[in-house]
């Protein structure tokens, strides 16, 4: 009884829990592809490890399902604690009791996540555990993904398809587990040849795979129940590509957290978000981002910061060596919401006061990217509702910038190679685009140009782009050859990656746009002569805006705007200096839309990736060469059926087998006279080559029964003969080597 109790939970935590675990995991990461829209990337991270290290530890660890616990617990909270600082959600600083109770502080919301992302992966492993309930399991995941795809703007059916290729791997080995169960002895033997499981495995799966990439595409001949609906009650139903009916998705626009996939669209909220009174209008700067992954921008890992005081002056490592004129900015926050930053022209050089103190609480500076960052504590749990600040706004001198070519700009004041990274598949078309309208430039500061008006000319502005026309999985590709209309996510981005396909440095910003002006009461007030006139803009949600910020070397970082319609106010002792012209050649849009459409069809097979299908291509070649060889003699009596026009007699058979084993022994040497009969020669034979003396004396046997005998032949002396000669052929080739 003894021995029994410790075999079961050594089976059932062996190869059966790992491989559910493995599947269950497998489904919950088609979950997270969904949920990464509109989650937070540090709560996708969260969830993502979070799934990970608890079904590592639920393999690995031998212990109770106590201490296992206990560990997980351990692992999860590790994960929350270092998750929150690599994205920043906050900065520890002070003791041991003031990081615990900072850390206490920002764990809402997401050890929820965390939890419950634990607590479904321990519930499915626990109660999904008979094929009906996998199959039930399934189905509610299937299901419900397909809900999702057909009504909202995210197209799923990759995911269904991961989600049925798990499905089938946790049957099959639900189906080896029932086995092991009811025949143990059965199940002994056919683990010692696991090689023929992985391998009729293999090719079905290589089956599927090559079946399913060269089926041909049919449109599909039913409807969903909710489009026929609509269609026969009159009421219009729009798709877009993957089944999007025309449910409004759109969110709320407003700075937005969530950076590394972007697209969709937005409606205009006009709430209020904040006031600034000051002498120059600007744009009030935020963040920045420097990675871009192909579908939008990651957020930096860990940088260095210094902590900020009042009156400090804030250096700009990348300031350039330019005039720049003073500006005081007076912020009023007009609503709740907190923002990991404090908003600002470019850039950002003192902090007055914050909400009417020179005690500014705890504030970081990141001297690369300009940034002023506020840190939420126990004893500062609100971001500043009033702040005031000074910046230093570069004042531009176009002329002299427009002269400047790319040696003299970067030979001594060369960029981080972090403000030139493309993706490793960066479509090769987006930059030849940005060569082909750079043509005709010969500086850095001609090619930005160029590519402003490029953009700002030919595309059109939309917070509600037609997503059913996008081809390409990249954002800019999808933005440039497939949408050709957005908004300023599209332009800014779009922007600096065709600059840094051209070797210029440049970064992605978003923050707001300069906001409505309103008549300020200290305009009307009397002032000192000589001081400057103050406004007051206000700015709302629907100001939120991106920009792009290219790098000229000894002039350090200056702002771009490319998206139509917007004016981004600049310093310049040239402000009548016109833009260089765009390129004549410019009726090159046509040939590069025929391209595009040409293209989309090979965007259905790369679902599937090219490696894959080349090694299901190669084991179903393998497969089929495998079971030629092995029917290799059915195959050969085929022959000599077809060659007869009837089927073999089990006589034929014999001398069709005597015939072959003859001609081996001649390739082996053993060679006939022509008036020779097979007895002499296999008795001169049997002295050439003693050790297959036995076999050649049982072939000749058989022979002779066959030929002159009047006993009938039966299959089984035929197999006889078979067998024979296969052991010939091993005694010639041991007594040759």
């Amino acid at each position: 009884m003894n021995a029994r109790g410790n075999e079961s939970p050594g089976m059932k935590r062996s190869w059966y829990h790992a491989a559910s675990l493995l599947w269950i995991f497998l489904i919950a990461l088609q979950w997270i592809s969904f949920t990464q829209e509109s989650w937070y990337t540090e709560t996708t991270s969260l969830v993502l490890w979070t799934l990970a290290a608890v079904s590592i530890l639920e393999v690995v660890l031998p212990f109770k399902i106590l201490y296992r616990t206990i560990i997980k617990a351990v692992a999860v909270l590790y994960i929350l604690h270092k998750t929150l600082i690599d994205y920043m959600v906050y900065i520890p600083f002070g003791t041991l009791t003031e990081r615990i109770e900072q850390f206490i502080l920002h764990m809402p919301p997401y050890i929820w996540f965390s939890l419950c992302a634990w607590v479904m992966l321990e519930a499915a492993l626990r109660l999904v555990t008979s094929t009906k309930r996998i199959l039930v399991f399934l189905g509610v995941n299937i299901i419900s993904l397909g809900i999702l795809d057909s009504f909202t703007q995210i197209p799923l059916w990759g995911e269904i398809a991961w989600v049925m290729f798990a499905g089938m791997g946790w049957l099959v080995c639900q189906h080896f587990r029932n086995y092991q169960l009811q025949y143990p002895q059965g199940w002994k033997r056919m683990i010692r040849h696991p090689y023929k499981i992985l391998a009729n495995i293999a090719i079905i799966f290589s089956l599927i795979i090559v079946a399913s990439v060269n089926m041909p595409e049919v449109p599909p001949t039913l409807t969903d129940p909710y489009t026929a609906w609509r269609n026969y009650t009159g009421t219009s139903s729009t798709q877009a590509g993957n089944g999007v009916l025309d449910i409004p998705t759109a969110t709320e626009s407003g700075y937005s957290r969530e950076d590394n996939k972007l697209g969709g669209g937005f409606n205009f909220d006009y709430t209020p978000v904040m006031s600034v009174t000051t002498s120059d209008r600007g744009y009030w700067r935020g963040e920045t981002r420097s990675e871009y992954t192909g579908t939008g921008w990651d957020e930096p890992g860990r940088v260095s910061m210094d902590n900020v005081e009042a009156d400090q002056k804030l250096e700009n490592n990348q300031a350039g060596k330019v005039k720049t004129k003073q500006v005081t900015q007076k912020v009023t926050m007009l609503n709740d919401t907190v923002y990991p930053i404090l908003f600002g022209s470019y850039s950002i050089s003192q902090v007055i006061s914050v909400n009417g103190e020179e005690r500014t609480g705890r504030m970081l500076w990141n001297a690369d990217q300009a940034e002023l960052h506020v840190v939420t504590t126990r004893q500062q749990p609100q971001y500043p509702k009033t702040y005031t600040i000074v910046s230093e706004v570069p004042i531009i001198v176009e002329d002299e910038l427009r002269t400047k070519t790319a040696d003299a700009l970067y030979s001594s004041n060369p960029a981080d190679d972090q403000y030139l990274q493309l993706p490793s598949r960066f479509p090769e078309r987006v930059k030849d685009l940005a060569a082909e309208v750079t043509a005709s430039a010969n500086t850095p500061y001609e090619k930005v140009a160029l590519l402003q008006n490029y953009l700002q000319q030919n595309f059109n502005y939309t917070n509600n782009p037609d997503l059913s026309r996008k081809v390409s999985n990249d954002f800019v590709e999808g933005f440039l050859f497939d949408i050709r209309e957005g908004y300023c996510d599209y332009f800014s981005t779009a922007l600096v990656m065709m600059a840094r396909s051209e070797g210029i440095p440049a970064r992605w910003v978003k923050g707001y746009a300069p906001g409505q002006m309103s008549l300020n009461s200290d305009m009307q007030a009397p002032r000192q002569p000589g001081s400057p006139i103050e406004t007051t803009y206000t700015v709302t949600n629907a100001d939120a805006h991106s920009w792009a910020e290219v790098y000229f070397g000894e002039y350090g970082w200056i702002p771009v705007e490319a998206t139509p319609g917007f004016d981004m106010p600049l310093l310049t002792e040239t402000p009548d200096v016109q833009s260089v012209d765009q390129p004549e050649e410019q009726p090159e849009e046509e040939p590069i839309q025929e391209e595009t459409k040409t293209q989309a069809p090979e965007q259905t097979t790369a679902a599937i990736p090219a490696f894959v299908i080349w090694a299901a291509g190669a084991v179903i070649v393998l497969w089929v060469a495998y079971m030629f060889w092995r029917n290799r003699l059915s195959l050969r009596f085929l022959l000599l059926r077809l060659r007869t026009g009837k089927p073999l007699t089990p006589e034929q058979k014999v001398l069709a087998e005597t015939e072959r084993w003859i001609r081996y022994a001649r390739r082996q040497g053993l060679t006939r006279s022509g008036d020779e009969t097979l007895r002499e020669s296999v008795t001169r034979w049997s002295q050439l080559r003693p050790s297959a003396r036995g076999t050649l004396e049982e072939l000749l046997m058989k022979f002779e029964q066959t030929r002159y005998s009047p006993a009938t032949v039966t299959a089984d002396d035929w197999k006889v003969v078979y067998q024979a000669a296969l052991r010939l052929r091993k005694e010639l080739k041991a007594e040759r080597a």
